[in-house]
């Protein structure tokens, strides 16, 4: 029997990573997109990407590989209201 690991202490990734991870396996990545905004990350995604090259998930579902300095752009309005609706 599967252990489901987002409720195990210290264990695995969180039910949502698991869903992130499945998309990111499908969907393309996309060129271009990522040029017009700075997008939300999770930091350790950023580091891992960094050190892997594997593309990340940003809270708006624009899926990259980042490479470019994120100050240097507007942050995306959706992954801003994501955001904000996450801290309430």
């Amino acid at each position: 029997m599967p252990v489901d690991s987002s409720t195990e202490p210290g264990g695995g990734t969180s039910t949502l990573d698991r869903e992130l991870e499945e998309l990111l396996e499908r969907e393309q990545v996309d060129e271009g997109d990522h040029d017009r905004f700075a997008h939300y990350v999770r930091k350790e995604k950023i580091v891992e990407s960094a050190v892997t090259g594997k593309p990340v998930i940003a809270l708006c579902g624009k899926v990259w590989v980042p490479g470019r300095d994120p100050s240097k752009f507007a942050v995306c309005p959706t992954c801003k209201e994501i955001y904000k609706s996450l801290a309430e």
